[in-house]
This record gives structure tokens, sequence and C-alpha cells, in this order.
């Protein structure tokens, strides 16, 4: 028996997968073509992809942001949870990464329900705003360039419903977030944006050891406005 978080060796961490992953074929078959990619250290853990999936479907979510696409492995997990209508809205500027994701996505009979937008993340999430898109997501998954995640979840933030998830990968980043001989700017810029997770009052959050450490964030309603 254990009251904290256990640590995964190699063994027990084939047990999980073993038994606590239902991958389909298709997403299998991405995640080994992902693997013979040069930044393929960058695609989420499969029981990362497959616990957003249930999250989209407890939430009876439709509409999922997405920041990083990469080769699609957790837009396809994402995807595949939504209902025939859904949609994801994934941001990236990789012509040659999302070239292997449309592949798939369409191999998997979900190609109309993912938008992909090419251009820097930002961008888009302007552009969105400015489309009247606000409080129109359920769900939303950030996992880029991490010198900008507090960018990210700013703008991400208000175009989550009230209510909405917003989930933030790699925010224990490998364990140097909690070693201060890592002063790298990716590193810092991590532990600022926890820190600054940590205290905002918008949201309700969760730091969970999932993967290399996956952060919840729950929008908030806003407060009613004085009479």
């Amino acid at each position: 028996m254990a009251n904290k978080t256990l640590g995964l060796d190699a063994r027990l961490y084939d047990y999980l997968l073993g038994l606590g992953l239902r991958e389909p074929p298709v997403l299998a078959r991405l995640r080994e073509a992902t693997e013979r990619e040069e930044m393929a250290v960058m695609r989420s853990a499969p029981e990362q992809g497959q616990f957003m999936a249930m999250l989209l479907k407890l939430m009876h979510a439709a509409r999922v942001l997405e920041i990083g696409t990469y080769t699609g492995y957790a837009t396809l997990w994402m995807a595949l949870a939504l209902p025939d209508d859904g949609e994801v809205h994934s941001c990236d500027i990789s012509e040659r990464w999302t070239f292997v994701a449309r592949r798939f996505w369409e191999e998997a009979g979900v190609g109309d329900r993912v938008h992909l937008h090419l251009r820097p993340a930002l961008d888009t999430l302007r552009m969105l705003h400015a489309d009247g898109a606000a409080e129109s997501f359920d769900f939303a998954f950030i996992d880029a360039d991490k010198i900008h995640y507090r960018d990210y979840f700013e703008g991400v933030l208000g175009l989550i419903r009230p209510g909405g998830l917003i989930a933030i990968d790699n925010t224990l980043w490998g364990g140097a977030v909690a070693d201060p001989d890592r002063q790298d700017a990716d590193t810092r810029a991590i532990r600022a944006f926890n820190d600054a997770l940590h205290r905002d009052s918008r949201v309700e959050m969760v730091m969970l050891p999932v993967a290399d450490g996956l952060s919840l964030a729950r929008k908030l309603p806003s407060p009613n406005p004085l009479p």
C-alpha cells in the first residue's frame, strides 16, 4: 500500500500499459510512425491520451482547442472521443509533422472533425476571439513551446466556457522544475507558469503525475456583476 503517488519503473509501466491501456490500432500505428520522427519525444504518452479521451466523454465535450499538434497523436485520441458533429481546432506551424497527422486522421475517419490552423498559435487564438468564439470550447490541451505557456493559457481561457477544462502538458518537466540547478529558459518558463496557475483564482486546478506532468484547470463562472 502507498499513500502517495507511486514511481513507475519499467516493469510497472509495462504492466500499466498492458492492462490499463485500450489503444485503437490506428492510434498504435500513429504512435509507431511517430517514433521514427526526429522529435519523437514530443509525442503524448498513450495513457495520457486515453485519460483525456475519457475526460471528454465524461464532459460530453463537442468542441476542443489544441495548442501544438506535432504528428496528431493526442489530437486523434480526442477526435475519436467526440460525437460525430464534434470538432478539434488544432494549432501548429509544421507542414511536415502535420502531414503525418492528416494521413492518420483520415485513416481513422475523423479528418472532417479536425480543423488544422497552420500559423503561430497566438495568431489563431486572436482570430478565434475576433470571430466570436469566446467561451465556445469545452476543452483545451496546451502542449507547445514552453516559453509561451502563460500567453497560450490566457488566450485559451477566454475561449473556454465556464465549467470547461484546460489540460496543460509537461508541467513536471522530467523533474527539472524541482531542481534548483536547472535554470534554462524552458524550465524557468514552466516554473513560472506552474506558480501562476497555482495562484489563479479564475480556475480550479490540480497537477497530476501523469506522463511528464499534466495540470488541469477548470474555468470558474465569472462573478456576478454588482447591481
